[in-house]
């Protein structure tokens, strides 16, 4: 039977590890682009499938709350996802829900993905596919993935890959460290608009 203490002291290890390793001029650089999507008046997409998709909604609460950020993403929304998925496909449901958005030059998309879309492997095509048309209409890309970046890291103007120290927990550390990520962001003084509740209140 497995050591569970011993297994948690390794997991969090690797947890320190990452902290340890991560690129902290790229999350300074996402907090500047936001900061100037805000003053341009741009909206915030957020696009991400599982794990990555619960994150989303995540965000776009923090932001829109804390940061003052018009943020969306199409995951919110899961009678337009499915018909969509229904009608037209899964690889086609975020760039079309895109378009239907008018997203234009003064928005920006924020990806959270494991491994960021492969189009040669044929993974998250849905998000390959909504980047490549970010690409076209100008759109600032920003991204927290995993792995090597995927397609998100090979297009985007800001994207931080969260390190691999385990090959067992890609995807729980890169799923994780996406809210350890957006939490900073959000706290960060260039974008956080005002205390939240209980930082409010006083201290403890």
């Amino acid at each position: 039977m497995e050591n569970t203490q011993n297994f948690s002291e390794a997991y969090f290890q690797e947890t320190r590890a990452i902290v340890d390793t991560l690129d902290h001029d790229a999350i300074e650089r996402i907090a500047r682009e936001l900061a100037a999507l805000r003053s341009r008046g741009g909206r915030l997409f957020l696009l991400g499938v599982g794990g990555s998709a619960a994150n989303c909604s995540h965000a776009v609460n923090d932001f829109r709350k804390i940061c003052g950020i018009e943020a969306y993403t199409p995951v919110d929304n899961a009678y337009e996802l499915t018909a969509r998925t229904n009608d037209d496909g899964w690889h086609t449901v975020f760039v079309d829900w895109l378009k239907g958005s008018r997203m234009n030059n003064k928005d920006a998309i924020l990806v959270f993905s494991v491994g960021g879309g492969d189009a040669e492997k044929n993974v998250s095509m849905n998000i390959v596919h909504a980047l490549q048309e970010a690409k076209k209409v100008g759109v600032k890309i920003l991204g927290v993935v995993g792995r090597r970046g995927g397609y998100t890291k090979e297009v985007g103007d800001v994207v931080l890959v969260i390190p691999t120290v385990n090959n067992a927990h890609i995807t729980a550390h890169t799923e994780g460290f996406q809210l350890v990520v957006l939490h900073c962001l959000v706290s960060h003084p260039e974008l956080r608009a005002g205390a939240t509740k209980w930082e409010s209140i006083g201290p403890v």
